[in-house]
């Protein structure tokens, strides 16, 4: 049964909810409407869906049909993004972008309320035309900057190149494409050392439940679970799973009462 956000309508109301309220939003990676169940019994704010979980999941994956896009937004009312990813790596081509705007035109038709996507040219600097020729036809749209952050030959300048990107209103990353394990201490730099990084950033990758303790303290206050929320992590053999996502919903929300100085419920 589709859980109603916040008791509100809106689908994109649970994110706006917790943003007021500084409690730790939480981001679940669905495959297809079996997989809903559980991220919202779970506590799930947001859901991203892409496909192909078998070409590197946790850099994105790639764009679903949007009669799954459809299916999943009929079985939920938090807010849905979608990958837009057609091709391996991160470059993309002015015909690909073409394509890709048709795909988001038919997620948002469906019900999708926000998109995730990101692009390196050859030199893995944040190739920042295709994203604006995206975000710029897709006015008002709420955007992720993909994974593909995590490949960029200088981080510091890729986050400095997004910041002025219409639409962005988060950016998904663990730090290295290795994953939270190498790249942790590096996002927990940045994320001090920058308030607009920290208000950005939904750590995920690897994220473990140790670490989520450091990056709250550190001012992050969104978090995305993609294999974790599975047993055994297998994208391909096990649905998500409402216990596994309900104890990372309790994690976060004692590691933000902790830090706000609050005893846990």
């Amino acid at each position: 049964m589709a859980r109603v956000a916040e008791g509100l309508n809106d689908p994109g109301a649970a994110e706006v909810t917790r943003a007021r309220q500084r409690a730790p939003m939480l981001e679940v990676a669905v495959l297809h409407p079996r997989d809903v169940a559980g991220a919202d019994e779970g506590g799930a704010d947001r859901l991203v869906v892409f496909a192909d979980p078998e070409a590197d999941p946790e850099a994105g994956g790639r764009s679903p049909e949007p009669s799954v896009v459809s299916s999943v937004c009929k079985e939920t009312d938090v807010a849905v993004r979608v990958v837009l990813r057609l091709s391996d790596g991160f470059s993309t081509t002015g015909a690909e972008v073409t394509r890709l705007l048709g795909l988001a035109e038919d997620y948002l038709a469906v019900g999708a309320s926000g998109l995730v996507f990101g692009f390196l040219d050859l030199d893995l600097e944040v190739d920042v035309e295709p994203c604006l020729a995206l975000a710029g036809q897709l006015r008002g749209v709420p955007w992720t900057f993909s994974r593909a952050i995590d490949s960029s030959l200088a981080p510091e300048r890729a986050w400095r190149q997004m910041s002025g990107l219409p639409g962005l209103d988060s950016v998904l990353s663990a730090g290295s494409p290795q994953g939270m394990g190498t790249g942790f201490d590096d996002l927990i730099r940045l994320a001090e050392s920058d308030e607009r990084v920290a208000s950005l950033l939904v750590a995920g990758g690897g994220l473990r439940a140790e670490q989520v303790p450091w990056l709250v303290r550190a001012g992050v206050t969104a978090f995305h679970l993609g294999s974790s929320a599975r047993q055994d992590g297998s994208w391909s053999k096990a649905y998500v799973d409402a216990g596994r996502v309900r104890s990372w919903r309790m994690l976060l929300d004692d590691a933000a009462g902790l830090a706000a100085g609050l005893r846990p419920a």
